[in-house]
């Protein structure tokens, strides 16, 4: 049984885009599509929070000479198309979906209100929450601690390319250690960077726990919903 009732899935961008990263990659968004599945039919409250890196990133952009304000704006719009292809994949399988989006784009989605959002999750539809925060200078990471704090999740799931926290990056250092448990201070303290520090802090205020977990990993989503050892958990303190 799921020991959260209410939970925020945030995922990165590149999640969607497969080995590459880039673009969309069918066989990705369909695994993905699973692992929300799983989920929602246990019966678990669930709002996704999605990234745009597979097709731009803000900060990266405005190293072109386009100012990043805009850079920004241009990435939340790719979080749009991302937010659109993971509907299609979970209602091909059957399962009610809505997509929010903090940015107005009435024609395709719907705009991101608190009070009809969590009248979705209420309803057993999977919400799905596209334009970061709706402002530039703000990551997805943030929009997603914002919105688990805002709808009340128990729980931040952020799925990764790698399965927890360590002391450095895997991918580039081998002696790296993974943490099975720590504080937001500690994580805050040692410049990890899992997710941004308004993130962290926005968790550690609300004493919202995080689990961070490889999305590579079939049905780890579900497991850290249940309770079960997956990655890393980060506990407000």
């Amino acid at each position: 049984m799921p020991i959260y009732s209410r939970v925020m899935l945030k995922l990165s961008g590149e999640a969607f885009g497969g080995v590459s990263g880039q673009g969309l990659d069918q066989q990705a968004i369909q695994a993905i599509a699973v692992e929300v599945r799983e989920v929602a039919a246990a019966g678990v409250e669930l709002a996704i929070v999605i990234g745009g890196g597979n097709f731009i990133r803000g900060a990266q952009t405005s190293s072109m000479g386009i100012e990043r304000g805009t850079a920004d704006y241009m990435g939340m719009l790719a979080t749009l198309v991302n937010g659109l292809a993971l509907q299609g994949a979970v209602e091909a399988m059957g399962y009610p979906t809505r997509v929010l989006s903090a940015i107005d784009a009435r024609q395709v989605v719907e705009p991101y209100i608190r009070r009809r959002a969590l009248r979705h999750m209420e309803k057993g539809r999977i919400v799905i929450l596209a334009g970061g925060t709706g402002n530039p200078y703000f990551t997805t990471d943030t929009a997603a601690a914002l919105r688990a704090t805002e709808l009340g999740c128990s729980v931040f799931l952020k799925a990764t390319k790698v399965d927890g926290i360590y002391t450095a990056d895997p991918m580039k250092d081998k002696t790296a250690k993974r943490y099975d448990r720590l504080g937001c201070s500690q994580a805050l303290a040692e410049n990890l960077k899992v997710l941004d520090a308004t993130a962290f802090t926005l968790c550690r205020e609300n004493r919202l726990p995080i689990i961070v977990y490889s999305i590579h990993e079939a049905g780890a989503t579900l497991r850290a919903v249940k309770g079960q050892p997956v990655g890393t958990i980060v506990e407000g303190d």
